[in-house]
């Protein structure tokens, strides 16, 4: 080949590159004048998001999303998912009839995918396409400014904030998030987040069309599946139920964190928070809780991971085959006792506490009862079989009743709703004889609690005044904190604090980056249970040790001063049975325990793990 042709062919090169590069650009707005093609981005004005052509994971397609700009490829909303791109060849473009259609190059006649707006909507050749603030991609009558479409009315597998999750009653409009194929595809996968509105309305994962996980419905704060969610600090979340809509809308405390709610391809629901990388603050269903799973006990049972069986017949109920209960084959549920009469025979309620309610789908719901008058209309109705309130705030109102099997029910350890069940005279007596036997002869566990309470403040007192006085003796100046260094809970302080005291604990301190990497950045699958003031995660540092971290949660009350005193109790209680203290971590108004347990963490279940790290 000559110098000639060479020369020809590199300017051919370059004016091939210079007309691709003419063609990207940063948009703020689409207008039907003004298309976007590949290699083109359209900017939220507040340069939070982006959309734009974009090919997931290994994939060699290309689709048209939106993602998080801090997050590069965190992709929230794709538009073509069942219909990708096999080339750059793409445009985004408003047509005459005032809709966004997506098609390859200047075959606009065969859309890919298309808005498909309201054809009420006038004047549509002035229409405008945008990317709000809150990450919504909206088309726009330019005149009017009124909205013709909004990509949050069609969400992917992501709930962004002010995105509503829910039925619009008036346009029969129902958003729910259904789940990537893989990582690497975008297709519609197996896994669907949706609010039921069978019977009284309720949350449900599904799995290829049938339940994996309940949420059951919302209790005035939270899910009655979810009992982390009222201690989130992050989420502040709103539920309306009326005669327009039925609708979930994720709120957040703090706006300027970035959090969502996904479905995973893998079938997992989290609510995540970014910190430079995405963190799990609680998620459903747990891999480690078989209770998670949709009627895992059968109907008229109970499911609680903490007991020594973890299903049991509710009361007044027994297994409906012995033998396959006894094989602990749960699936068939209990039935009523034979010869048990609930109707007008000197029946009543025996209480259930600290429960995610039954399914609601052949629920009655009446919010204008209390609950008192909820238990009067169940007792009169002979078929009634359990009754709640349907609102858990301000010591409850509303009423919810059951009248069929009762399925799904769950128990948790702190945080859960009281169900009333239908009993027969027999079961009732029973119940009521054990409750003021109970009372008569005092409860056990509370004079136990009590004293243990007792004998553990003693002990850390006598501890205290032990390092006190240690202290005293060998105190210097310089590193004697002063009185206002005390009270002072800043994080600068904090550190200080800390250095001062791990010269008496000899404790050394943890990077929260190494914690949050042990922990899978705290996931709920680490998440080994809930204790007293935070919870404890299972972890593996990087040299292959297991480990317990305790993490402090910010709504506990614990200051920095109680949480000194527990790092140095226990870590000079160190005892063969117990866990051995490694460090602990002050950090960005996070504090948290490392330790070691006895035994491998795998080996016990979330609920039983013996580590003095889960407290009280």
């Amino acid at each position: 080949m000559d110098a000639s042709t060479l020369t020809k062919l590199f300017s051919l090169h370059t004016l091939l590159l210079l007309l691709h590069q003419s063609h990207c650009k940063t948009l703020t707005a689409i207008t039907p004048s003004l298309p976007m093609h590949d290699g083109d981005f359209l900017i939220s004005e507040n340069k939070n998001f982006v959309l734009g052509f974009f090919s997931p994971g290994n994939s060699q397609n290309r689709f048209i999303g939106t993602w998080y700009k801090v997050s590069n490829q965190t992709v929230f909303w794709v538009a073509n998912r069942d219909r990708p791109i096999n080339d750059t060849s793409g445009v985004l473009s408003i047509n005459s009839q005032g809709d966004l259609v997506l098609h390859c190059g200047s075959n606009s006649s065969s859309p890919l995918w298309w808005s498909n707006m309201s054809r009420t909507i006038s004047d549509n050749n002035f229409n405008t396409a945008q990317l709000q603030d809150t990450g919504n991609f909206i088309l726009r009558q330019r005149l009017s400014n009124r909205v013709a479409w909004q990509s949050f009315d069609h969400p992917t597998d992501t709930l962004m904030p002010f995105l509503k999750l829910g039925l619009n009653r008036r346009t029969g409009l129902d958003r729910a998030l259904i789940s990537w194929r893989s990582k690497d595809d975008p297709r519609p996968g197996n896994f669907t987040l949706r609010i039921d509105q069978t019977g009284y309305p309720q949350q449900f994962l599904y799995s290829n069309g049938a339940p994996r996980w309940r949420g059951g419905p919302w209790t005035g704060q939270r899910w009655s599946g979810v009992p982390q969610m009222p201690n989130s600090s992050i989420f502040n979340d709103t539920y309306v139920n009326n005669q327009e809509e039925v609708s979930y809308l994720l709120g957040l405390r703090n706006p300027s964190i970035i959090a969502r709610v996904v479905v995973d391809p893998m079938g997992f629901f989290k609510a995540q928070a970014y910190y430079g990388q995405w963190s799990d603050f609680w998620g459903a269903p747990n891999p480690s809780e078989q209770c998670d799973n949709y009627k895992f006990c059968g109907p008229n049972s109970n499911c609680n991971s903490s007991a020594q069986v973890i299903c049991n017949c509710l009361p007044g109920f027994e297994p409906h085959s012995l033998g396959d209960w006894n094989l602990r084959k749960w699936s068939g549920g209990c039935i009523r006792s034979p010869g048990a009469s609930t109707c007008r025979s000197g029946e009543g309620f025996v209480k259930m506490a600290l429960v995610k309610v039954p399914d609601t789908s052949q629920a009655y719901v009446n919010m204008s009862l209390s609950l008192k008058e909820c238990k009067q209309e169940c007792l009169k109705n002979c078929s009634c079989t359990a009754y709640t309130s349907a609102d858990e705030r301000n010591g409850g109102k509303g009423c919810l009743q059951w009248y069929d099997d009762l399925l799904d029910i769950m128990t948790f350890s702190d945080i859960g709703q009281d169900l009333y069940i239908r009993v027969d005279a027999a079961t009732l007596g029973t119940y009521e004889l054990t409750a003021h036997s109970t009372e008569k002869k005092g409860s056990p566990g509370k004079w136990l609690i009590g004293l243990t309470v007792s004998a553990g403040m003693i002990l850390v007192l006598l501890i205290i005044l032990f390092i006190m006085k240690k202290r005293h003796r060998r105190a210097r100046p310089s590193a004697t904190p002063s009185a206002a260094h005390l009270e002072n809970d800043e994080p600068g302080n904090m550190h200080q604090d800390l250095e001062y005291d791990r010269r008496t604990s000899d404790l050394p301190l943890f990077d929260l980056s190494t914690i949050a990497t042990a922990t899978n950045n705290f996931s709920f699958i680490n998440k080994l249970g809930r204790g007293g003031f935070g919870s404890v995660y299972k972890g593996v540092l990087e040299n292959g040790k297991e480990i317990a971290v305790k993490r402090l949660s910010k709504s506990s009350g614990q200051g920095i001063e109680e949480f000194k005193n527990e790092v140095t109790l226990i870590a000079r209680l160190q005892h063969r049975n117990l866990v051995k203290i490694l460090g602990c971590c002050i950090e960005e108004d996070e504090k948290i325990l490392v330790g070691v347990g006895v035994g491998r963490m795998g080996s016990h279940s979330p609920g039983n793990y013996p580590s003095p790290l889960a407290g009280p």
